[in-house]
């Protein structure tokens, strides 16, 4: 692995910020090979040199996960010959190569995206039969029936191409100026969402992904924020352990 900052090393470990990064160096509680170290910008080799942390020993996870606070205008791709992507804007201490979004949001459908390098848990938390739940939060153009829409969301939507969804909660949210709802998918169609509510006569004029399996969305994290997910975020998600840090 080539070398890089040993600010950027220690922040990408997930354990502190970028700038309490630049404070505990300057403080001589950062070691490499067992020497301390107050220079930031000096650059290491992680998978070589030994880093110590306050005295504690720095590992840097295979992959990496990452949640981000998704704008609109940003397409869910790794890369785009038009718009900016959600790899586009993670700051640079967050990217390394062969980041992907797992699963994706629409260009103007906001909140948690969830990114990552490793493949297989992309694919663990994606596939239906795992029935990791995304929770969404929908205004609408106009209001709907709720108990009937609740009911049909229960049963399984059908769309207008008469694909059968598997069974979602639909939850409604008072005291809004605009009808809003909250809803609860375990699969991951093309426009799923809009499409459900549009099978019920009603158009989605926002979307924003709040949820994802048991975790929910960062509320400090401000629109184009990001920051890496902790194990025990991660076990929100899925049961199944990956090794993060």
């Amino acid at each position: 692995m080539s070398e890089e900052r040993l600010d950027k090393i220690i922040a990408s470990s997930g354990l502190l910020t970028r700038s309490e990064v630049k404070t505990i160096i300057k403080k001589g509680l950062v070691k490499v090979n067992n020497i301390t170290v107050k220079d930031a910008a000096l650059k290491f080799d992680c998978e070589i040199d030994e880093i110590e942390v306050d005295g504690k020993p720095l590992r840097k996870g295979k992959y990496v996960y990452i949640m981000l606070n998704k704008p609109k205008g940003v397409v869910s791709a790794t890369n785009d010959n038009k718009d900016l992507t959600v790899v586009d804007i993670l700051p640079d201490d967050l990217k390394r190569k062969n980041l992907f979004p797992a699963g994706r949001l629409d260009k103007d459908t906001t909140g948690f995206c969830l990114i990552t390098d490793d493949g297989n848990f992309a694919h663990d938390i994606l596939t239906p039969a795992h029935h990791v739940s995304k929770t969404y939060i929908a205004e609408l153009s106009d209001d709907i029936d709720f108990e009937k829409g609740r009911q049909a969301f229960k049963d399984g939507v059908v769309l207008a191409d008469g694909t059968v969804l598997l069974s979602a909660d639909l939850e409604k949210i008072e005291n809004n100026d605009i009808p809003t709802y909250k809803v609860i998918i375990n699969e991951g169609k093309y426009h799923q969402v809009k499409r459900m509510f549009a099978s019920l006569g009603s158009t989605v004029v926002e979307l924003k992904r709040i949820k994802i399996g048991e975790l929910c969305l960062d509320e400090k994290l401000k629109d184009g924020e990001a920051r890496l997910l902790t194990q025990e975020e991660l076990s929100k998600i899925t049961q199944i352990t990956h090794n993060i840090v």
